[in-house]
């Protein structure tokens, strides 16, 4: 009833599931003060679409990073940090082949950026460092000029500069340590200069795919029809719910930037079909706005049974010449029902906050709600697809 409190005896064996309920009904309490939003909101096909040949291409490299307060790789055991060291000092005329070299200072790591589209001759990139021996940090340490090369073995851009590490690490002589975040990783923000640039001419497009990003039929059409209203010409077309092709027209024919600048600031309603996802691990429920359930009942009842095996000395009768003194196992049985003894009846077409609210009445927390969901699923009366993560 409206204005009505509820409240549930907690044991200290259920603390962790209290936790979960509360959160999940502030949660639910919070949803309720704001006001939902439309459910024929329009949004940006620029938010929901990528124009096919306009990506990100993603580089990768091999370096050694120098100048580490003793916590580079074991030279002993990473045979390639060696390998590596002694070419780079042959390189650099320093003829070290077949002498003995000990040092912690230096790390082998893998280098990766990621090269936007239209990057340009000159332009820098972030790239990211990460150790591949049993270096302990890469804190304070620099990275030496890295080749990074794309899918096609081509280089693209070199890295070098000062790495910035998010952790550190410490130790003690007794052997107690300290780690705060993943010291081995670490950030070089512009360390890359981008050498060659992705062939790519827009000017030579003579059409143009649009890819969205959520694939949908409902969605495919109306941003075709959207880009045809606005042009005044049929010459978008939807391939498949994923794909809608554009004609250049000739009035762009010249400047197709602007005619994606034109197309992305379109806005059209996607649909979306009705989909629960459920990740089990850490109890969390995503559901879409066009979930509903037929008319079903939900009881919600917790049966916990708990055997307990208690040790108990067994002595023969006094005075007797056969029997001898054993161990023996006794059970012992707990039943324990909980307090779940409600019954809810949901009838048909319930969307999706009567749902929440309803069960959130029962006290069912996420956890419980995952199994209520998937019940609810197998007796045929949730009209939605279930996704488990």
């Amino acid at each position: 009833m409206p204005g009505k409190k509820r409240f549930c005896r907690v044991s200290t064996r259920g603390r962790r599931r209290h936790r979960l309920i509360a959160l999940f009904s502030v949660i639910c309490l919070i949803a309720s003060g704001f006001p939902a939003w439309p459910g024929n909101a329009s949004v940006r096909i620029k938010d929901i679409t990528d124009f096919q040949g306009v990506r990100d291409n993603l580089l990768v490299g091999y370096g050694l990073v120098v100048g580490l307060d003793g916590t580079g790789d074991s030279l002993t055991n990473a045979i390639f940090t060696k390998q590596s060291l002694i070419g780079m000092l042959e390189r650099l005329g320093v003829n070290v082949r077949g002498e003995s070299i000990k040092t912690d200072n230096v790390a082998a790591v893998m280098v990766t950026g990621t090269l936007p589209a239209f990057a340009r001759h000159g332009g820098r990139i972030d790239v990211s460092v990460s150790a591949m021996g049993d270096a302990e940090s890469l804190l304070g340490g620099t990275l030496l000029v890295t080749p990074m090369i794309g899918a096609d073995g081509e280089i693209y851009a070199v890295a070098q500069g000062q790495v910035a590490t998010g952790g550190f690490s410490a130790s003690g002589g007794s052997g107690s340590s300290v780690t705060k975040g993943v010291p081995t990783n670490g950030r070089i923000a512009n360390g890359a200069i981008v050498e060659r640039a992705v062939d790519f001419d827009l000017g030579s497009l003579k059409s143009i795919n649009i890819s969205l990003r959520n694939p949908d039929f409902t969605t495919s059409r109306r941003i075709a029809q959207a880009i045809n209203g606005h042009l005044n010409t049929p010459a978008a077309k939807s391939l498949d719910p994923s794909t809608v092709r554009l004609q250049v027209p000739d009035a762009y024919t010249a400047n197709i930037v602007a005619l994606i600048t034109d197309i992305e600031q379109l806005t059209v309603q996607p649909d979306q079909p009705a989909r629960v996802v459920i990740d089990e691990q850490s109890g969390t429920i995503v559901m879409g706005e066009k979930v509903t359930i037929s008319t079903v009942a939900i009881a919600q009842g917790n049966l916990t049974i708990r055997i307990t095996e208690t040790p108990q000395v067994s002595q023969p009768n006094a005075f007797s010449n056969t029997g001898t003194t054993t161990t023996v196992q006794r059970s012992d049985i707990e039943i324990d029902e909980g307090d779940g003894k409600q019954l809810a009846i949901f009838t048909s077409g319930v969307d999706l906050q009567e749902l929440v609210n309803g069960l959130n009445a029962l006290g069912i927390g996420p956890r419980d709600l995952i199994t209520i969901l998937q019940a609810i699923k197998a007796a045929g009366a949730l009209q939605a697809e279930i996704e488990v993560m």
